[in-house]
């Protein structure tokens, strides 16, 4: 992956990181008296170029059109697209509003297979996935089970797929995804009590952290997970689990963040591709808290300490 292929992409990318937001703007953002004000002082730092996911999506896209490696960043919106199209031939709903972008699928197609039962037409990656969920929401109408299937095979494709066309960079940003979405699972599912196969559906498992142990260690309850995680090497992650999930899931975002920052002195290869492309994902996160916030009337104090790692 370290060649010289991506070599015109980079330096685009390299360039347009001047024009991501600091913390220094965060901070003014949420100073603001007003989310007018927010939105006017955003304007005025991305001079009129709001900076979408799905904007810079296809920038990279363009450069680098045949790298395998970055459609694995669209991997989780392919998946909750496949939930979104099985909902709506349920509930005879229109699925086109609620469909995410970007997206490796042509989403009229996917309408199209999931009605016609025709799987051969969709990606390999998520193929499988389609037909056996089909096939579970028909037999159940369980829409969380589905969900629960449907979110383990976005897990295990995100894995499979780096390991077998992504760099070492991808590879790690599989595994910690896999982790951090393996213990919220685990955590939400120990305090809800569910039952072994639902959990078993729930849990992918990795390298780092096993299947057959997260499931055991949830079926124990709350605190044997936890106990169980002080003895791996996400032990902070049983910490703040103890103290505020929702500092957990900050935990999570950050760590991706950082390893995104392991990308930034490399002039070669997609890793730059794919870290400016998750410092959007950021940034645009980090922008959604400061406005839910505000309009939920939460001190500025708060707003900071929900704030996520940025880029720059």
């Amino acid at each position: 992956m370290n060649t010289t292929k991506y070599a015109n992409a980079v330096a685009v990318v390299k360039a347009m990181e001047n024009t991501l937001l600091t913390r220094s703007d965060m901070e003014q953002f949420i100073n603001a008296s007003s989310t007018a004000e927010i939105e006017s002082l955003i304007s005025a730092k991305k001079g009129g170029n709001t900076g979408s996911v799905e904007n810079v999506w296809e920038m990279i896209h363009e450069y680098a059109p045949d790298s395998r490696e970055l459609e694995i960043l669209l991997y989780k919106n392919d998946f909750h697209n496949l939930k979104v199209s099985l909902k709506a031939m349920i509930s005879g709903r229109e699925p086109q509003k609620y469909y995410i972008r970007p997206t490796n699928l042509d989403l009229n197609h996917l309408t199209q297979a999931i009605s016609a039962k025709e799987y051969d037409v969709l990606p390999e990656f998520i193929r499988d996935t389609a037909e056996k969920a089909y096939g579970l929401i028909v037999d159940t109408s369980d829409g969380q089970l589905v969900d629960s299937f449907i979110d383990t095979a976005t897990l295990s494709a995100i894995q499979k797929s780096s390991a077998d066309f992504g760099s070492e960079f991808m590879r790690k940003y599989a595994q910690l995804v896999t982790v951090c979405a393996d213990i919220k699972t685990a955590y939400r599912l120990s305090r809800m009590k569910k039952q072994k196969n639902f959990i078993e559906n729930a849990i992918c498992g990795s390298a780092e952290l096993d299947k057959e142990s997260l499931v055991r260690e949830t079926l124990g309850g709350t605190e044997n997970l936890l106990n169980y995680l002080d003895g791996t090497i996400y032990r902070e992650t049983a910490e703040l689990l103890r103290t505020s999930p929702a500092q957990f899931e900050k935990w999570c975002d950050d760590a991706v963040m950082e390893l995104a920052e392991t990308a930034k002195m490399k002039s070669f290869g997609t890793e730059p591709l794919i870290a400016y492309y998750i410092a959007t994902e950021a940034e645009v996160k980090n922008l959604r808290i400061i406005t839910v916030c505000r309009e939920s009337g939460a001190d500025r104090e708060t707003i900071t300490e929900r704030m996520r790692k940025l880029y720059v």
